[in-house]
């Protein structure tokens, strides 16, 4: 895998890495404990740190760094999981890079030109996958190589995301990862010398909820065949626990009603099953289901506002909800109130010349809707406009 090319020194990193391939401007690198020899202490206490650490630097047995003559900064530029696939970026980079390098005049410009060159690679190989929708592109590469490291799934199953936690096996927690894929539930953890690897088919999931117990203060609870799985020390419980209900939702879906899962291509296409996607999903179920729409009605934008009620002679503050066929609003300060505008309706929209953020909404019924105090009174006009 291409690493985008960030400065680093070698001083504090020789003890865990061993020199495999050099020359001029390349290095290729085998960590300590992998490979002949691999075992021992050594072996233990190195896989404990790559599987603790988010660091594809530290779980890749392999990786290849850039360096220049007579400097003592260097730039890791690929990693991989065994030989043969760093091998083939090692030749990669002789066939196609070293060639061109004897051309330029300074080591500056060598730099600059492999690490355009890698960028490039990896921009290319972002186009090819759904990883660019990612908030962190380069962190979730890492996380997907230690995944496909780890577990060995088909080619096919696509990582969502991944999160740090606990896995509790009787009373001892084990730090390590959960990875969620459009099919499993995934924890890996490696501490000294002790592997523990666990693979949950979402289909094969009975029961999942958030649980409090004496010794977990929160966690998730997921049972399968009849046995307890505890995870937890998640960052973002509420988050986590949401994303692990929908996946295990579609694998229903996928089993027992396949006439929604076949209209939706979102479900239908695993590389169309993203976190963000995901979350949209649920932000648009939710608000379909405050508002009782149909579900093919699609949340375009949220913003914080207040509304005037003229019979009781009062702002109330709620969200503002901008759908592709209707503009809703749910209060927020206890007055229960939730107003369903279709656009159809719609006959005026005006903005008062003497407030910069208020709306005045006119229907057929002659009714008339006045949103004051807009929170993004400016995005709200233009996409009315496209409308």
């Amino acid at each position: 895998m291409w690493l985008r090319p960030e400065e680093v020194l070698l001083k504090n990193a020789l003890k865990l890495w061993l020199t495999e391939k050099t020359n001029n401007y390349f290095i290729l690198q085998r960590r300590r404990g992998y490979g002949e020899g691999g075992g021992g202490l050594t072996g233990l206490l190195v896989g404990t740190i790559d599987a603790v650490f988010d660091s594809t630097s530290k779980v890749a047995p392999y990786r290849i760094l850039h360096q220049t003559p007579d400097s003592q900064v260097y730039w890791p530029i690929a990693c991989g999981a065994n030989s043969e696939e760093i091998n083939k970026h090692w030749e990669w980079l002789e066939q196609n890079v070293m060639k061109m390098l004897s051309v330029f005049d300074t080591n500056e410009d060598v730099t600059s030109f492999v690490q355009g060159k890698i960028r490039g690679l990896i921009a290319e190989e972002s186009k090819m996958t759904s990883i660019k929708e990612e908030d962190d592109p380069e962190k979730f590469r890492e996380a997907l190589m230690k995944f496909e490291k780890w577990f060995g799934l088909p080619q096919q199953e696509k990582l969502v995301t991944y999160y740090s936690c606990s896995y509790w096996s009787g009373r001892v927690p084990c730090q390590g990862w959960v990875y969620l894929s459009n099919n499993f539930l995934s924890f890996y953890s490696f501490f000294l010398g002790k592997e523990v690897k666990y693979m949950i088919a979402w289909d094969e999931v009975s029961k999942l909820e958030k649980t409090t117990s004496v010794l977990l203060s929160e966690s998730i609870r997921i049972c399968s065949h009849g046995e307890d799985h505890y995870f937890s020390m998640f960052i973002h419980l509420n988050e986590t626990f949401q994303l692990m209900e929908q996946l295990a939702d579609y694998a229903v879906k996928r089993l027992f009603d396949k006439e929604t899962f076949e209209e939706d291509s979102s479900l239908k296409d695993p590389l169309q099953i993203t976190k963000r996607g995901l979350e949209n999903r649920a932000r648009n179920e939710y608000f379909r289901t405050m508002f009782r729409l149909s579900k093919d009605e699609s949340l375009n934008y949220i913003t914080d506002c207040f509304l005037w009620i003229p019979f009781c002679h009062v702002h109330t503050f709620g969200k503002l909800f901008l759908a592709d066929n209707y503009i809703c609003f749910n209060s927020q300060d206890g007055s229960q109130c939730n107003v369903i505008i279709p656009l159809r309706e719609v006959t005026a929209m005006e903005k008062p010349q003497n407030s910069s953020k208020s709306i005045t909404f006119s229907t057929r019924s002659k009714i008339t809707f006045r949103f004051t105090e807009i929170k993004d009174c400016d995005n709200i006009e233009k996409i009315l406009g496209r409308k």
